[in-house]
């Protein structure tokens, strides 16, 4: 190991895994060594890296004896004051950082799934001990959203957060829109440029988004939320006529993580493609970046953005909670930030929630059709804001509609009574619409 990363007054880590992640923590602590300990007050020494390769972490410029695969060494050596995980997954990665923090060690991941089903264990075992648990690089790579949240913004009565924070799907949606290209075509793009995963279900199907956003959504309103509880929609629908159409209405389609707590005590937590304004500040991110809005009843709206996936960025976010909670041990005041699910809050379901909607179907290209489908909307109370002929197919038609505000239970059921009617051939796509410009 590098002598200016040695020390007697080093505050001592140890780092679980040396993947993409782990390797970018590593290299920064590196390069970025006395600027740390300047800031800081002490180096930061790395004194374990539980890897199963040993090449990943020597190739890195870390001595041989640094390399360990049985974690009691970590968990029982008391000169270990904070153990940083960037495995990822849920085991053996839950077990270890409960053993770290019943042993009284600090605890930094970078787990979003961990975080996202098994978070208040966690916080239970660091709270019992007065240790700190971090985890900003869970959510939005680089982007310093847990931090704004917990501290910054923490006078904040939060009313609303929306954002982009899957990178592999925005560039999916960015290549369509901008070039008119197919979702399959952009996808194993995507994926030989190493933005989407071999199997890529987790980012296209909208979960990796919800698992963020449950993260996100218990901060902001004080209440449990975990991934399961997260309605969560992909992308794999959206055809690039969707997206032509949505922009002659003046649109932009994103996949959106959205939660708000529109009345007290209730809140709305879903992840799926919205149409939003095209002068939406979420509009013009594209490409793999993050961003993401936050409503407070005192602050108004604020949006952070940046890279939200990568080594580099990641990196940073890890980084940037060991370097806080050194300085906490130092000073031995870890754990005052704690757990902030203090309420009890009741989680909307979808059918519940109000929004506007684009629907694309297919009818009979004869009389007296449109009025037949408005008239299965009117009795329902979906009132539509404009209908659209955009081409005919034979003896049919396609049209486009846009509802104003409507209960969703109303519209399902609504399409679920055109389904069923003759007169219509095929509804192709729904896909809601966020229409403030803000974020209503």
């Amino acid at each position: 190991m590098s002598a200016t990363l040695q020390s007697a007054e080093a505050i001592k880590i140890a780092v679980l895994g040396c993947g993409t992640v782990g390797s970018g923590v590593v290299l920064l602590l590196k390069e970025n060594a006395d600027l740390i300990a300047q800031r800081l007050g002490k180096r930061i020494e790395i004194k374990y890296v539980l890897e199963r390769y040993p090449e990943k972490a020597t190739s890195l410029g870390l001595g041989e004896e640094t390399v360990v695969q049985d974690f009691s060494r970590i968990v029982n050596d008391p000169e270990v004051e904070i153990v940083v995980e960037v495995m990822g997954g849920i085991e053996p990665a839950r077990t270890m950082l409960l053993q770290a923090l019943r042993q009284g060690k600090n605890v930094i991941t970078a787990n979003k799934d961990l975080i996202a089903l098994h978070g208040k264990e966690l916080f239970e075992a660091a709270q019992e001990k007065s240790r700190d648990l971090y985890f900003e690089a869970s959510v939005g790579g680089g982007i310093p959203i847990i931090a704004a949240l917990k501290q910054s913004l923490a006078a904040n009565r939060i009313r609303a957060v929306m954002g982009i924070v899957n990178g592999t799907t925005n560039y999916i949606l960015s290549k369509m829109s901008m070039e008119g290209r197919d979702y399959q075509e952009v996808l194993l793009e995507a994926q030989r440029l190493g933005y989407a995963e071999a199997d890529p279900s987790s980012d296209v199907e909208g979960h990796d988004a919800a698992r963020k956003l449950a993260i996100l959504a218990s901060i902001a309103f004080g209440t449990r939320i975990t991934f399961p509880e997260v309605y969560a929609e992909g992308i794999t629908r959206v055809s690039p006529r969707d997206i032509a159409y949505g922009q002659e209405l003046g649109y932009v389609l994103k996949l959106l993580a959205i939660a708000k707590e529109e009345a007290p005590g209730m809140v709305e937590v879903r992840v799926h493609p919205a149409f939003i304004p095209a002068a939406h500040p979420l509009a013009a991110v594209n490409d793999v970046f993050n961003a993401i809005l936050v409503r407070g009843n005192f602050v108004g709206d604020i949006m952070l953005y940046g890279r939200g996936a990568g080594q580099r960025p990641t990196a940073s976010a890890v980084v940037g909670d060991i370097i806080e909670v050194a300085r906490n041990a130092m000073h031995r005041d870890t754990g005052r930030i704690s757990c902030t699910c203090f309420e009890h809050k009741r989680i909307k379901p979808i059918e519940e929630i109000f929004c506007k909607y684009y629907i694309r179907l297919l009818v009979k290209d004869r009389p007296g059709v449109l009025a037949g489908v408005a008239g299965v909307f009117g009795n329902l109370a979906v009132s539509l804001a404009s209908v659209i002929q955009k081409r005919t197919e034979g003896d049919m038609a396609e049209i486009v509609m846009v509802t104003h505000r409507v209960q969703e239970a109303n519209l399902r059921d609504a399409l679920k009574i055109l389904e069923g009617m003759s007169i219509v051939g095929e509804i192709r796509n729904v896909i809601r619409v966020e229409e403030e410009a803000g974020m209503g």
